[in-house]
């Protein structure tokens, strides 16, 4: 493909997505409610557009398709139960707002603080997050390398598509923090679902529709069809993947603090029904993707590069191809976007404001303004590693971050919970899973995504039992959850930081 069609395509996306960042500025930005959470007033559309293109990253399109090419049915079967543990937003979703709302929180991890009454889990939290999540960001780098190397043909570097990636990153995080994020993200997300699914359906076109695909995998590669998949998946290799995966939405703080952003439960519910349709038809086409890769290039050397090597091809028109190129380097960027700015969040909120006591909120954001850099620098490190399938890092960062869950769980659900509990199951929990993988990915046969929840759910329950807890606390927190879901919906503003002993 032409390198030329390529650094236009860019240029002429980053000067529309520029207008639109500038033009999300109108509105306030100055603290740290208004900057990292746009003020608590986005609404359903751009909440459901935005969420969808900050969770649907490169993992779909290239990870996804990937991890398709490599494991066959079973890359649906995994993507599928995701989906499902989507429905805890519906669980979770309200009781996030409304106690966001109550009292003010910016960070996930600065509710797990307030409700266990302790600051060292805020802290903890927040740096289990940083460590686990970078690689994540990395990850997003990593999709845009691999695409626009790959379709190129190696003229525009990986190293450069990273570099670009990253740069364009930062710049619409500083332009209006999460306001231009959002708005960029609506395009980006409207972008890459209509695209890609003409373009999916253009190539199943050339390889004879959907009966002469599925025929001639049947044919040729019959094992791709068949479950778990081929030679990728056994029952606890899918397992051990699907566990953190189903915890995504809870698990991951730069989706969690989208909850707090909605104007009202109605924009959160159309916030989620919107993700829903988004989701179903995004997992359909990537996989799809997949299938469709395996048959016209059965024989690639790395199948995260099945996506650019379709992409390439002469089944797609140039031109299309260049838009869902630019499609899913738009949705890597929007998730780096989302996770720098809720790292930096918590680290100027978590960590900064809880060793200086005396922060206010505008020094609290100018540390977060200051730590954004950092946080793309080491993205961009761990993105020249290149290394495995984007699929599985992507999980790998999820089997570390879910060592949160059984604290968030607990902070809504049992009042018997204790900041011990909640700061035994997260740090224990944490260091285990570092050791699996530092030692080979597996202890005694089973991957760090099997052992995480469980090992964290015994450490929470356990300590908090043996521990004394903040019930009084406890329960003005969860009352004020169950507001929302009896309908009655809070009118204090949110914004003073909450009384943390």
């Amino acid at each position: 493909m032409s390198t030329s069609l390529i650094w236009w395509s860019v240029a002429i996306y980053l000067v529309i997505a520029i207008a639109i960042a500038v033009i999300s500025r109108d509105g306030k930005a100055n603290s740290m409610s208004g900057y990292f959470l746009g003020g608590r007033q986005m609404n359903g559309v751009l909440s459901a557009l935005s969420y969808s293109a900050t969770t649907y990253s490169a993992f779909m399109m290239v990870g996804l398709a990937g991890l398709t090419y490599k494991g066959g049915v079973g890359a649906l079967g995994f993507e599928i139960v995701y989906f499902a543990g989507v429905s805890l937003v519906a669980v979770f979703g309200p009781k996030f707002w409304a106690v966001g709302k109550k009292f003010g929180y910016v960070t996930p991890s600065e509710m797990l603080g307030h409700r266990y009454q302790n600051k060292a889990v805020s802290v903890v939290a927040a740096l289990a997050s940083c460590l686990f999540l970078i690689p994540y960001a990395a990850v997003q780098l990593t999709g845009v390398g691999y695409l626009m190397s790959g379709m190129t043909d190696g003229a525009i570097s990986f190293s450069t598509a990273v570099l670009i990636a990253t740069v364009m990153a930062l710049f619409f995080c500083y332009i209006a923090g999460i306001r231009s994020v959002v708005w960029t993200d609506s395009l980006q997300a409207v972008m890459m679902i209509v695209v890609s699914t003409i373009v999916a359906l253009l190539v199943i076109s050339e390889l004879g529709g959907f009966d002469g695909l599925f025929t001639t995998l049947e044919q040729t590669k019959p094992e791709t069809l068949s479950v778990p998949g081929s030679g990728l998946f056994s029952f606890w290799t899918f397992l051990g993947l699907t566990i953190p995966w189903f915890f995504f939405s809870l698990s991951n703080p730069q989706v969690s603090q989208r909850l707090f952003m909605p104007s009202s439960l109605k924009a959160l519910r159309q916030m989620l029904l919107g993700f829903l349709v988004f989701g179903l038809i995004y997992t359909l086409v990537s996989v799809m993707w997949g299938f469709s890769a395996i048959v016209a290039f059965p024989d690639l050397a790395k199948a995260d590069m099945a996506t650019p090597a379709l992409l390439s091809s002469d089944m797609v028109p140039p031109v299309l191809a260049v838009i869902v190129m630019i499609g899913i380097m738009a949705a890597a960027i929007s998730t780096i976007d989302s996770i720098m700015l809720t790292l930096s969040s918590m680290v100027s909120r978590d960590v900064y404001a809880n060793m200086n006591t005396n922060a206010d909120d505008r020094e609290q954001l100018a540390v977060g303004k200051l730590v954004i850099p950092v946080i793309a620098l080491m993205a961009y490190a761990f993105a020249k590693l290149e290394l495995s399938l984007i699929a599985v890092l992507s999980v790998a960062a999820s089997s570390g971050l879910v060592v949160v869950v059984p604290a968030l769980i607990g902070s809504f659900f049992w009042k018997r919970g204790t900041a011990a509990g909640a700061l035994a199951s997260i740090l224990g929990t944490g260091i285990l899973v570092l050791y699996i993988y530092a030692t080979g990915g597996k202890l005694l046969g089973f991957s760090a995504g099997i052992w995480g929840l469980p090992v964290s759910t015994l450490l929470f329950v356990g300590v908090s039992l043996l521990t004394k807890a903040p019930v009084d606390v406890a329960e003005a927190f969860m009352a004020e959850a169950n507001s929302a879901v009896k309908g009655k919906q809070s009118s204090a503003k949110g914004n003073a930081r909450p009384a943390v002993v």
